[in-house]
């Protein structure tokens, strides 16, 4: 499609849009609206073709997605050429799975957009974690159970240490992993070093939301093994409970 001409004269507006994870029907209605009146839209590996197809027929798309060992799009490529298109004067959606500013880069396009003087906003998505716990009848909160909750991943930037997104395994805590099916063993390791019991449930959900999605439950001692035997190499989400209650009966063992 040919994109709509540039209006210079005209301040562009960069909005950076939670995609959701995966259903059209889960996006919020601002979503909806600013991809309906799109110019430009630059998107992720992770958003669904029909998400994509609210933006009219005339807008740009371009394709900024990441892929693990292939980042063909890195972060200050994508910074320039968003805030580029919007200094055209353009309508220009970042359009990301999930929720913008739950490990959506959203501080660094924020930024660059303000350091050019563009109008900048966030359009907040349905995370994973909550998309996961929905789908499968849990709740993330629970009175006796768990009144933390705790989102993480076990991935970091090229060069920096791996994260110890373990270290806030407390009772009463849930914990929901990001980006963490390869570091599943250090997962385990660590959890069970923080006292979590082996017989903690997990709940892995795959695709959420999307028309291959699945949900694996296994206790956290066999966490790696269900992942392998199931096949997971991909997108997962990985949310572990260490529940007050387990926790008191193991107290009262004399």
């Amino acid at each position: 499609m040919t994109n709509p001409p540039a209006n210079p004269a005209a301040a562009g507006l960069l909005s950076l849009v939670g995609a959701g994870p995966g259903a059209r029907d889960l996006l919020t209605l601002r979503a909806m609206q600013r991809l309906q009146q799109a110019d430009t839209v630059f998107y992720d590996r992770l958003v669904d073709d029909e998400v994509l197809a609210l933006a009219p027929p005339s807008a740009r798309r371009v394709f900024v997605g990441k892929h693990v060992g292939a980042h063909s799009w890195p972060q200050d490529k994508i910074n320039a050429v968003i805030v580029a298109e919007a200094l055209k004067g353009r309508r220009v959606v970042r359009l990301k799975s999930g929720d913008p500013g739950i490990f959506g880069r959203v501080a660094e396009e924020l930024a660059a957009a303000r350091a050019a003087g563009i109008e900048a906003e966030v359009v907040p998505g349905v995370t994973a974690a909550c998309a996961a716990a929905a789908a499968n009848g849990i709740s993330l909160t629970e009175r006796g159970v768990s009144d933390t909750l705790v989102l993480t991943t076990a991935r970091c930037r090229a060069g920096d240490p791996l994260p110890d997104c373990t270290r806030h395994a407390k009772p009463g805590t849930t914990m929901v992993f990001y980006m963490a099916v390869r570091q599943a063993d250090r997962l385990r390791d660590g959890l069970l070093r923080q006292g979590m019991p082996p017989t903690a449930p997990v709940t892995i959900a795959v695709d959420v939301s999307k028309p291959g999605a699945r949900t694996l439950f296994c206790d956290l001692a066999a966490l790696p093994q269900t992942l392998a035997q199931h096949g997971v190499v991909g997108v997962a989400t990985i949310i572990v409970t260490y529940p007050k209650a387990q926790t008191q009966r193991l107290a009262a063992v004399p």
